[in-house]
């Protein structure tokens, strides 16, 4: 069906060929199901129908499995001769074919470095990523306007580190305009930006910055380049994977101009292991990624939570999904068999069959699947037979990941970090400046350079002994560098009137509405 991707059909006891259609794929949608039951094969599916169809595709691969995309299928009857009875059983002539996949890392290894600055990060998400309390994150927020004005850029975790240290030397100052800032706070952050540098955070923050360019672009042959992100390693900091997940979803959301409704989406984003985003998540944070998920729509992006189970998403959030492949639910529990009614009640019922039953009884690369249909109409409930994939089904080996990053049109663009003047080489070299300042101003405390006081020692026999002139006390020699310049910023701080930066965690979602 032309402007849609066939996900999966018919066969006995199930229904009809079932297609995404493409003008509704930026509805956003639903991934979900227990462990074993094919929901990284539905992914790669829907991930080469949009590749297929000119749509670039972002998404993270926990478990190395979907690094196969980047090469083609081949000789499956012998190794998946159960792909090659659906594939007879829906009516599909399977076509093998590789799709131009780049591989990204944040920790550089198994693809691409992505980085972004602090500053572009913002407070509100580094307070989250270190789940800061409401006092914190204040300081936090103060130590990036006092940075601001300043005109000291945030880029890398030490420019923070370096800030928060001028912050806390200049704690009297600052409290006096921002309010309190407590050297318990200051040292708390600081604990936390050390532990978060310990995982391997620090290689996010930096330059060169991530160009989503690079992530939206469309190769010579038409199709959609697919992004994916090696997460086994950062799925062991749930925090920085989710927290990172965020931030592009926002960065996306600022950058990206109103579309309205597409003929097909700009771009397809998949969160996965979509529990983690919202595990113990602040209220005021879901809130502002349900509005995210409503608003981006109309930037023509589709966003799609793949997750065990749906009542890992919010249900505000959940009711805005209007594609959905539910695979097998297991109830075991009390708890489980809730939230399986609770996913039926979910979609448009079929007549043929009870809802609740099916999704306990589809078995692996099956499931019950609903999509938009014309005027965005949910679609009716279906079983459906999951359609192979044309790429390969499996992991990529370390030699075959390494020659397809080494290929990639990106090669070399990323992988070497820049070091840039920031906020901690222009604090230091103010510091030092400071510093030099008050060193020269010492002798001229004492008078002259030193002559004049050793003459007024002096005195003519039977003349009487003059009393030395009080003393200015000089500039400390022991003064620390930092302790220098925070008393030259005090001094300058009030007449300070730069315009803050516009930043904020989703944007303009952030600025009071």
């Amino acid at each position: 069906m032309t402007g849609s991707i066939f996900v999966g059909g018919g066969g006995a006891g199930h229904a009809e060929p079932q297609a995404l259609l493409l003008k509704y794929a930026n509805r956003h949608g639903l991934i979900a199901g227990a462990t074993g039951t094919g929901k990284t094969v539905t992914l790669q599916i829907l991930a080469e129908g949009f590749s297929a169809a000119g749509v670039p595709v972002f998404l993270s691969d926990v478990k190395g499995d979907l690094a196969g995309l980047a090469l083609p299928g081949s000789d499956q009857a012998k190794l998946h001769p159960a792909f090659m009875a659906r594939a007879a059983t829906i009516g599909l002539e399977l076509a093998y074919t590789a799709f131009p996949v780049v591989f990204w890392d944040l920790f550089g290894q198994q693809g691409h470095p992505i980085r972004t600055t602090i500053t572009e990060m913002g407070p509100l998400l580094l307070a989250r990523l270190l789940d800061l309390t409401e006092a914190q994150e204040g300081v936090l927020n103060i130590a990036f306007r006092i940075a601001d004005e300043e005109g000291l850029p945030l880029l890398d975790l030490k420019d923070l580190q370096a800030m928060l240290v001028f912050v806390g030397q200049n704690a009297r100052e600052i409290g006096l305009r921002y309010g309190n800032v407590a050297p318990a706070t200051l040292g708390a952050i600081q604990r936390r930006l050390m532990v978060l540098e310990t995982q391997g955070a620090a290689d996010f923050f930096g330059e060169p910055a991530l160009d989503l360019r690079d992530m939206m672009a469309v190769g010579a042959d038409g199709r959609g380049r697919v992004n994916i992100l090696a997460a086994d390693r950062l799925m062991t900091s749930p925090r920085l994977y989710a927290t990172f997940l965020l931030w592009l979803l926002s960065e996306l959301f600022e950058e990206l101009p109103e579309v309205g409704d597409p003929d097909k989406p700009r771009l397809v984003f998949f969160f996965d292991e979509a529990h983690l985003l919202f595990d113990d998540a602040p209220r005021a944070l879901v809130d502002k990624v349900e509005q995210v998920a409503r608003l981006i729509r109309s930037k023509g992006v589709g966003v799609y939570f793949v997750t065990q189970n749906p009542g890992d998403v919010p249900e505000d959030i959940l009711g805005q999904l209007g594609n959905r492949v539910q695979h097998a639910l297991r109830a075991f529990t009390g708890r489980d068999q809730r939230d399986l009614k609770r996913a039926a009640e979910t979609y448009r019922a079929n007549p043929a069959f009870d809802t609740e039953t099916a999704i306990r009884e589809v078995g692996t690369g099956e499931a019950v699947t609903s999509f938009l249909e014309a005027k965005g109409v949910p679609g009716m409930v279906a079983r459906t037979l999951i359609r192979p994939p044309s790429s390969r089904l499996g992991p990529l080996s370390p030699a075959e990941r390494r020659l397809c990053v080494a290929a990639s049109p990106l090669a070399g663009r990323y992988e070497a970090a820049l070091d840039r003047q920031s906020a901690f080489e222009m604090l230091a070299a103010r510091a030092e400046a400071a510093a030099r300042a008050a060193a020269e101003d010492a002798p001229r405390a004492t008078g002259d350079d030193g002559q004049g006081f050793r003459q007024a020692r002096r005195y003519s026999p039977g003349a009487p002994a003059r009393k030395a002139a009080p003393r200015k006390t000089p500039a400390r020699r022991g003064d620390t560098i930092a302790e220098a310049f925070g008393k030259s910023f005090a001094r300058q701080l009030g007449s300070k009137a730069g315009q803050a930066l516009v930043r904020g965690v989703l944007g303009s979602l952030f600025k009071a509405r």
